[in-house]
């Protein structure tokens, strides 16, 4: 697999430190609001990177963040008249019902900024030791000066960088340049005891504590959107590496911008939407389907109009998996749908392995599913269709989409019987339970047991 590397802006052999394992660091949410059209956008590619590699058979070691201080959250917090841990708590909870309704996997783990003091405070010490932090009087500064790579990441000259300032926005630094590691109680505001006085964290600094925590000094894969890529990225780079002496991320990954009906999405401009907004409108897995269109590095307009094309486009996938199950039998398929399963496998894999290109690779389901399309219009092969449906399945997993079950229409009758049977089984009257199924049966229908209740479908 050929990753597109942010750091030599080259297409490199995906080759991590273990050859069998995969570790990926994704910059999560700053738990103050609701998540936006943009936020979802690396939530969903970077999961489709976690399942491909995944089916792909490496062990993947996925961690992502919350950010649970910052100075958004304390505005809101005080002026909520709440702390910043019960804000974080409420939108770490909204933050995860958005991703159950993206169909985003969970974390392996999520770790939280607040939980990490301890390991924030260790790397800031290791730093000064170096020669690569101050203090000042309003905090503890890495010194960019002293870091000679300073600006490697984004390509950036640190002199340039330094002119473009021109106006010494805090006095505190020696650089305008230079962020901060720590920073000093002020009032209102939560702190944490340090060698340097109460405070809290920088922004860039967690990251760095918590993916040496959970993925060493060295990670394989750190993804993000293309804003982190200056400063966020380049800070945790620099303060990483000052630390360790070691190489602190091996493959960057950038997800590119979007724009809501061909401009920059701003709540000035109305064209704010947040993913609740969207859900409102359209099926969540609609939006998913929508990002993976694109290539992950292009950059997106975001339309309405571009929405009812992709949910078009998801429904002729819905459509091609509900007929075929409908005349699908297990049994051998012949030769010509036997080739061209193993096609859309190889056709899949090659785009996938393009630096994770899945606007080409629903390219290649959508040819598979026109081919077979046809070929079961022609001779409706039961064993044909089986051997279809489950390969239409095994690869949209891998992207996330296709998820959903179809929705069966019940008659009235058969729903009274299928109350008839919940109640007998919470009698424990298996005999009669049995006998109610056996009579949904004969009506066309199956039921099953599941720990979720009954469930029902054609026969």
């Amino acid at each position: 697999m050929k990753i597109y590397n942010t750091k030599t802006k080259n297409l490199d052999e995906f080759k991590p430190v273990n050859e069998s394992k995969a570790n990926i660091y994704v910059c999560g949410p700053t738990v103050y609001d609701y998540i936006h059209v943009g936020n979802s956008r690396p939530l969903i590619v970077f999961d489709v990177l976690r399942r491909y590699l995944k089916y792909a058979g490496y062990n993947v070691n996925f961690v992502q963040n919350y950010t649970d201080i910052d100075d958004k959250m304390i505005a809101r917090a005080n002026n909520e008249g709440i702390t910043v841990k019960e804000l974080a708590e409420r939108f770490i909870g909204e933050f995860e019902k958005d991703t159950v309704g993206l169909n985003v996997l969970p974390a392996d783990i999520k770790p939280k900024a607040t939980e990490h003091i301890g390991e924030i405070i260790k790397i800031i010490k290791t730093l000064e030791e170096k020669g690569y932090a101050y203090k000042s009087d309003d905090g503890v500064y890495f010194d960019t000066d002293a870091y000679e790579d300073y600006g490697k990441l984004s390509q950036r000259n640190l002199e340039d960088m330094q002119a473009g300032a021109r106006i010494k926005v805090n006095d505190s630094k020696k650089n305008p340049m230079d962020f901060a590691l720590w920073k000093l109680e002020k009032p209102g505001e939560p702190s944490w005891n340090s060698p340097w006085g109460k405070g809290r964290p920088g922004w860039h600094i967690e990251c760095s504590a918590m993916s040496m925590k959970y993925l060493g000094e060295t990670i394989d894969i750190h993804c993000g959107g293309e804003d982190l890529v200056f400063p966020h990225h380049e800070n945790e780079t620099a303060q990483s590496e000052a630390a360790t002496g070691k190489e602190f991320v091996k493959y960057w990954m950038h997800n590119g911008y979007i724009n809501i009906n061909n401009q920059k999405m701003s709540k000035s401009l109305g064209n704010f939407f947040t993913v609740r907004d969207i859900g409102e409108k359209f099926d969540l897995e609609v939006l998913r389907f929508f990002m993976i269109s694109v290539h992950y590095r292009s950059p997106v307009n975001f339309s309405f109009e571009l929405m009812q094309q992709a949910e078009a486009g998801l429904k002729r996938l819905y459509n091609a998996r509900d007929t075929w199950a409908a005349i699908a039998e297990q049994g051998e398929p012949d030769k010509e749908t036997h080739d061209a399963i193993n096609a859309m496998r190889k056709g899949f894999k090659a785009a996938m392995d393009s630096d994770l290109n899945t606007a080409e690779a629903l390219g290649v389901i959508f040819e598979f599913v026109k081919l077979m399309n046809i070929s079961l219009s022609e001779n409706e092969n039961s064993a044909n269709a089986f051997a279809a449906h489950e390969a239409l399945i095994e690869i949209c997993s891998v992207l996330g989409i296709l998820y959903r079950e179809t929705e069966v229409e019940i008659p009235d009758e058969v729903k009274t019987l299928l109350d008839d049977r919940a109640q007998a089984r919470k009698n424990k009257e298996w005999a009669k339970s049995d006998e109610i199924r056996d009579e949904i049966l004969k009506m066309g229908y199956t039921v099953e047991d599941t720990r979720d209740g009954q469930k029902i479908k054609k026969a």
